[in-house]
Formats: C-alpha cells, sequence, structure tokens
C-alpha cells in the first residue's frame, strides 16, 4: 500500500515491508468483511452471531447506523440481505462515503465530525422516525462504528446544536478522554446511552459494532446508542468539575446535568431496562484485531515481535517518548525484543491543546520522539491513525528515525518549539514524513509501530 510510505521510508531498505504490515492491520477490519463475517443468511433465517430473525412473515428490516466505516458496512449487509431490507439511514463522517451498490432506499448522510453540525442532526431525526413505529416482528440492523457520537445526534430538549459543537469543542482542547468525552455526550442527547433501544421499541435491534475505544466498552463506542449505560448524570457532572470546565460550557447544559444529578431526570436505561431483551449487541471488529494481524504480518515479514499493548493512553507526546525508550533499549540492549524487531502498541492518546498550530495524537506522539530517538541506528517509530485521518488534518501520523532531528535542525526546525504550538504536522510536512493513505473507512483507534533493523 504506498500511499502509506513517506518519503523517509522509501528511502530505507525496509520500506515495503513496513507497508505491508501497516496495511495488514487495517485491511483485518476493513467494514464490509468484519460485516459478512458476523451475519448470514440460513435458509428462511437470518443468523447473527447465532442468533436467529425469521426472514419470512410480516416483519421488516431496516439497516441504520453512524460512523466512519457506515458506508462499506451497509454494503456488507445489503450484499447480504439484498431486497429484504425496506429502507434505511446511515450518517457517515464527510469524506466516508464512497461505495457502490447500495440501493436507493438506503440513505447514506455525509456530516460534521468531530464537532457535529447541521446535518448529523436532521439525519438522525431522519433515522429517529423511520424506527421509532415498529412492530416486535420488525428487525433493526444498527451499524455502528468509531466517530458515531459526533455524527449520531439528537440533543434532548433545552440542549442546542450549537451547545453540542462548544463542548465538543471545550473537551477536546482540555484534553478529556474519548469515555469522559462521550459519558457528556450520553446524557444530552435523545439516541445516545441506549437512547436509539429505547425508540426502535418493541422492534429486534441487532447491532453490529467496530470499536474505536479502548477496552470495546459498549456503552462508550459512539456512546451506546443501543447499549445499557453504566454511567449517571452525576458521574458527566463530575467530568466538567475535573476539567474546570462548568464556569465555560452553555447553560443549558449545566442546568440539565444538575437537574439530572438532583434526580428531576430519568437516567438514561441500564442493564436491566426490559428493553435490551429484544437487543443484540455484537462486536465485529477492534485495536486487538488489527494489532494482531500487524504481528501475523510482521512475523513472515521476519522480525520478533511483541504486542505492547492495545491500552496506551496519556499525553501523546509522553508517549511517544517512551516508545522512544523502547526503540533505544531494543537497538541497543536487545531489550525488550532483539533485532530484527517490530513492537506494536495500540490505544488512543490525547493532545492537551495550548496553541495555534496543525496536528493530530499520532503527529504529536512522532514528534515527542524525535529528541529521545535522535542518532539511534536502524529504528523507526510510525503512528497510524487507523481511520486515515490525525486530527483535522489530512494526515494519519508520521515517521520518526534516529536521522529526523538533524534533518529537522537543518531545516531551522526545534521539535520543541513545534511542541509548544502544538503543531505537529507542520513539522513533519517539511520534511516528508507524514503518512496520507486516505480515508481507510475503517476506524479502530490508532496503532504505533517501533522497528528495529539489523542484528545486535
Amino acid at each position: 500500500m504506498d500511499a502509506y510510505l513517506t518519503r523517509t521510508l522509501r528511502r530505507m531498505p525496509w520500506g515495503s515491508g513496513v507497508a505491508r504490515i501497516l496495511a495488514s492491520a487495517v485491511e483485518a477490519v476493513e467494514p464490509r468483511k468484519a460485516v459478512q463475517r458476523a451475519m448470514r443468511i440460513d435458509g428462511d433465517s437470518l443468523l447473527i452471531e447465532g442468533t436467529a430473525y425469521p426472514l419470512q412473515g410480516e416483519g421488516q428490516i431496516y439497516v441504520v447506523g453512524a460512523g466512519k466505516a457506515g458506508a462499506p458496512m451497509a454494503q456488507g449487509a445489503v450484499e447480504i440481505l439484498g431486497d429484504s431490507v425496506r429502507g434505511g439511514v446511515v450518517i457517515v463522517k464527510e469524506g466516508h462515503y464512497t461505495v457502490a451498490g447500495l440501493p436507493s432506499h438506503l440513505e447514506i448522510i455525509p456530516a460534521g465530525h468531530p464537532v457535529p453540525d447541521r446535518r448529523g442532526v436532521e439525519g438522525t431525526r431522519r433515522l429517529a422516525a423511520m424506527i421509532s413505529d415498529l412492530s416486535p416482528q420488525d428487525l433493526v440492523i444498527c451499524l455502528i462504528s468509531g466517530g458515531g457520537s459526533a455524527l449520531l445526534t439528537l440533543p434532548a430538549e433545552g440542549i442546542a446544536r450549537e451547545d453540542i459543537q462548544e463542548l465538543t469543542r471545550l473537551l477536546l482542547a482540555s484534553g478529556a478522554g474519548i469515555e469522559e468525552i462521550n459519558t457528556l455526550r450520553r446524557h444530552l442527547d435523545l439516541v445516545k446511552g441506549g437512547g436509539l433501544a429505547r425508540l426502535a421499541a418493541p422492534a429486534r435491534v441487532a447491532t453490529l459494532i467496530l470499536s474505536d475505544v479502548i477496552g470495546n466498552p459498549l456503552e462508550a463506542i459512539a456512546s451506546g446508542p443501543t447499549a445499557p449505560d453504566r454511567t449517571t448524570y452525576a458521574d458527566a457532572l463530575e467530568i466538567l468539575g475535573r476539567y474546570d470546565l462548568l464556569q465555560v460550557v452553555p447553560a443549558g447544559i449545566l442546568a440539565r446535568l444538575k437537574a439530572g444529578s438532583a434526580g428531576g431526570l430519568e437516567e438514561n436505561p441500564g442493564r436491566e431496562d426490559p428493553v435490551f431483551k429484544a437487543v443484540q449487541n455484537v462486536l465485529i471488529g477492534s485495536n486487538r484485531l488489527a494489532a494482531d494481524a500487524a504481528i501475523r504480518q510482521a512475523r513472515q515479514e521476519g522480525y520478533q515481535t511483541l504486542l505492547l499493548t492495545t491500552s496506551l493512553q496519556g499525553e501523546a507526546k509522553e508517549a511517544g517518548r517512551l516508545l522512544a525508550s523502547l526503540a533505544r533499549g531494543m537497538v541497543e540492549e536487545g531489550v525488550p525484543l532483539s533485532r530484527p524487531a517490530l513492537l506494536v502498541a495500540g490505544g488512543e492518546t490525547t493532545v492537551r491543546v495550548q496553541g495555534e498550530g496543525l496536528g493530530g495524537r499520532n503527529s504529536e506522539m512522532a514528534l515527542g520522539a524525535v529528541r529521545d530517538m535522535s542518532g539511534l541506528p536502524g529504528a523507526a517509530l510510525v503512528t497510524l491513525a487507523t481511520d486515515g485521518g490525525d486530527g483535522p488534518t489530512d494526515a494519519a501520523g508520521a515517521v520518526v528515525t534516529g536521522e529526523t532531528l538533524a534533518q529537522a535542525k537543518a531545516l531551522g526546525l526545534e521539535p520543541e518549539v513545534y511542541l509548544k504550538r502544538n503543531d505537529s504536522y507542520n513539522f513533519f510536512a517539511p520534511l516528508g514524513d507524514l503518512l496520507k493513505p486516505g480515508p481507510t473507512l475503517t476506524n479502530v483507534n490508532d496503532l504505533a509501530f517501533v522497528f528495529t533493523l539489523g542484528t545486535a
């Protein structure tokens, strides 16, 4: 997959192997195939992970969903179900909807991400209207993937779309984690936190989920539209306090959370709510699946391998320094792996935005590693957003080697200056070391790869 190769990797003897390893990780969580592994037709029934849904009778099938992988997931479902699909609405991120062969009565709606926009709200209203008057014989197939929290948006009474937009900006800039962000979203929205399952009742709901959340908690992935919610209004209010946002969030948001914390609003449905008796949630793809595929391909390429974690969190630049130290240990001491070797770390870091620069958590992670990897021979750190987009940029990540710092200094680029203004994209762009594969149409968090070449 040549799109992954940076100028640096093209110059290195290991470049093509790196591209194959990265491509194998993304292909392992290709949404269309993931859906089709989970569902099949058996006679007069649709089987989804062992649960049978009759295809004959008065019931109708609707396909709905939201997320960056929504379009290929819908394609996978339609290729199996054919004319059985009565209709559908799937909301996707702008630029993530180029697929062929979908019927005209299944609508793919592009919308804004990571900040919700009018298109997402209007699309969610159409989706909600489609599933709000169904019978127990009907089946809703819900397709959920990363990005769904921003795309599937129906603000609760008293909450304006602009309020959600402002909250999202504040939380992203504060460095809040995705689970914290989604806890807030679940308590300000009518379809999150089990809300979609409530709307669809009494119809049956089968949800296929491509996870972009560490640990794969169902209530956190796209804010859990068909999953029980274990959090409360009080939890949401506490998060605002944790990031010193109580005085700056829109008044309508604060009023709703305070009312809910005081018992004035009904909490989202929990695990014992009867609505979930008709709901099946199936995880069909995750960061672990992608990481395992990369490990398998790396072994075929001749590398010693180690999957360090799929729970990498914390400040992106600090994670970069950690990975740089591991690279140095591998080169200088053969610890934790002797060369040639690949160490893989998956997860989702955060960036506390303090400057006016351009970048995302993957390029900032790489920038954090530049100085600590300086002079290290035969090593590279490659960071990758599996959806192909790192923050508000056209890059998916970046590459750092032992030569990066010297090359940057020759161009007058100081990593600390660019870190201070959160400008990682503009640090790596002149070096030709940004990964730019374009939208991959999947999303299972981020992956970081520490490569070492040669022998100790």
